[in-house]
């Protein structure tokens, strides 16, 4: 929902994207050309060659709609073509639209920007209580609240029974990783706070508010905050490859259905948009909010202030076949990614949630932006495309871009194969030191909530109780160590490890995951289980 495109972006690199921000409105320049020529069968190529089922893909250039368009099918095997109308989860650069609807309530007067967030969200509580007096809305949506890479997205992933409300009310239990506005950590979380201070301010919640305050009233008329209405419209279905040694690897396959578009984290990323919608967000977004028909979105005031790069991210060293693509800076805006390509001011956000993945990007001094919306996990294609296109309209010299990214992402699964490979196959023979049955009984963290263990068949059956589907047996690894078979193979496994004390009764339980590639969003590591309170 809410994870950036897989290997590309900050930490373990799953999420951001390219992009920077004009300070002062600049007169739109002509577009240096159309969209490549050639670039449907090149599309088309790289979809076959990958194992993409469907894409779609929308460019705007000087306020012209110059392609619109889909390829491929909406699931893999079928006969549903992909349409500019079809509909894509659009994972994360749905956050882009979380702060316009909040652009919107600055317009209104409603609030503003530096507001104090336990002022307009009563109840509002961070672990630290001076965190919870400073916090404005600005901090809520630029990654720099203390919180570790992912916090608390076990709260909703792969699914979850919590209302937004009650999620939110969990966050004062996530302890910080570092201090307050002393860096960058992508989460998730904050977006999820911005969505319920949207429905506290308004009076609606966020799927209404956004529907009717940004996507309809910009024109987009296909796409969706709507769970029902994503399920019963022409929309296109998840892939993954989850038959490999870890998640990304193997062969392409169709996840089961899950129509929700994740409702209690969705202002982080519960958005379905198509070629179309994206046509028309580009073309309000590169005109400061200008809506073609005339009129505003929201003002040109509040596309400065999201455009505004607020905090340094942190980027590791490509390898030398990605120099070029190597920023000079990198920062984060409201909602944006902020970055430089080759000399030029780019804005950018990428997306992805199980199964789907997408990029947004913009040249401002180009008047120039493109989309490009995946219903599966290969990003690999998406990043080609997208550097393809930079370059074409930045007239740099063209470069099989596709071709690098899908060697360096082979390279580095190749990598993580054999780490993984070593790890697994070298357990030490020891232990489990209690009967099975002694491992079993309820347990609670302090932000996630209870899980159930439970001796069954001679095995051990793990229940994540306010996950729905995250169940599975627990096999036994090393020492006080079990590894998870989730019933869902499409889930990220984990080790679980038992801690004993001095009585022989379990005190404590810790989770890490075993893939070393593993999104961040299976935060395992930042929960700390312990025996469940007798009646509570």
């Amino acid at each position: 929902m809410t994870k950036g495109l897989a290997m590309f972006g900050p930490g373990n690199g799953r999420v951001a994207g390219a992009g920077l921000v004009l300070l002062l409105a600049l007169t739109p320049v002509a577009a240096l050309a159309d969209p490549p020529a050639g670039f449907d069968a090149r599309v088309e190529a790289l979809r076959q060659a990958v194992g993409v089922p469907g894409m779609a893909i929308a460019i705007v250039e000087n306020g012209r709609t110059t392609l619109a368009k889909g390829y491929g099918t909406r699931r893999l095997g079928g006969r549903e073509a992909v349409t500019a109308n079809t509909i894509f989860p659009n994972g994360s650069t749905g956050k882009a639209f979380t702060t316009a609807a909040l652009a919107v309530l600055v317009d209104q007067g409603k609030i503003g920007w530096d507001d104090k967030v336990a002022d307009r969200l009563p109840g509002f509580q961070m672990y630290d209580p001076w965190v919870t007096r400073e916090m404005t809305i600005r901090d809520l949506l630029v990654h720099r609240s203390g919180l570790g890479l992912g916090a608390g997205d076990l709260l909703f992933v792969p699914s979850t029974n919590l209302t937004r409300k009650e999620a939110v009310r969990r966050l004062r239990y996530i302890k910080p990783a570092t201090s307050f506005r002393s860096g960058y950590a992508y989460d998730n979380v904050l977006y999820m706070v911005a969505g319920q201070l949207i429905e506290e301010v308004s009076g609606k919640t966020w799927e209404a508010f956004v529907e009717q305050n940004v996507l309809r009233a910009g024109g987009m008329k296909t796409a969706t905050t709507d769970e029902k209405r994503f399920a019963a419209v022409d929309r296109a279905y998840p892939h993954a490859r989850i038959n490999g040694a870890f998640r990304g690897v193997g062969d392409q396959h169709q996840l089961d259905e899950r129509a929700e578009l994740g409702r209690t984290a969705a202002p982080a990323g519960g958005l379905a948009v198509s070629a179309n919608d994206m046509a028309r967000w580009l073309t309000i977004q590169l005109g400061h909010g200008k809506l073609p028909e005339g009129g505003q979105l929201f003002s040109e005031r509040q596309s400065a202030e999201m455009w505004k790069p607020l905090v340094l991210t942190p980027g590791g060293q490509l390898p030398p076949a990605l120099k070029a693509a190597q920023p000079m800076f990198s920062a984060y805006a409201l909602g944006w990614s902020v970055q430089d390509y080759k000399g030029a001011k780019i804005i950018s956000h990428d997306g992805a949630v199980f199964g789907f993945q997408a990029t947004v990007v913009m040249i401002p001094d180009k008047n120039i932006g493109f989309s490009i919306l995946i219903n599966s996990e290969d990003g690999e294609v998406i990043r080609g495309l997208m550097y393809e296109l930079l370059d074409h309209y930045l007239d740099q010299p063209a470069q099989d871009w596709a071709t690098v990214w899908r060697t360096y992402k082979r390279e580095r699964q190749q990598r993580a194969v054999a780490a993984l490979a070593t790890a697994e196959t070298r357990p030490a023979e020891v232990g489990p030191s209690l009967p099975l049955a002694r491992y079993a009984g309820d347990y609670t963290d302090p932000w996630y909530g209870p899980i159930s263990i439970r001796a069954e068949k001679g095995g051990l059956r793990i229940d994540f109780k306010q996950s729905p589907g995250l169940t599975g047996t627990l096999e036994h690894w090393q020492y006080e160590s079990f590894r998870t078979r989730w019933d869902d193979k499409s889930f990220e496994p984990a080790y679980v490890n038992f801690g004993i004390d001095p009585t022989g009764k379990i005190e404590r339980i810790t989770m890490r995951s075993v893939s070393p590639v593993a999104d961040f969003s299976w935060d395992y590591q930042d929960l700390l289980f312990t025996p469940a309170s007798a009646g509570k």
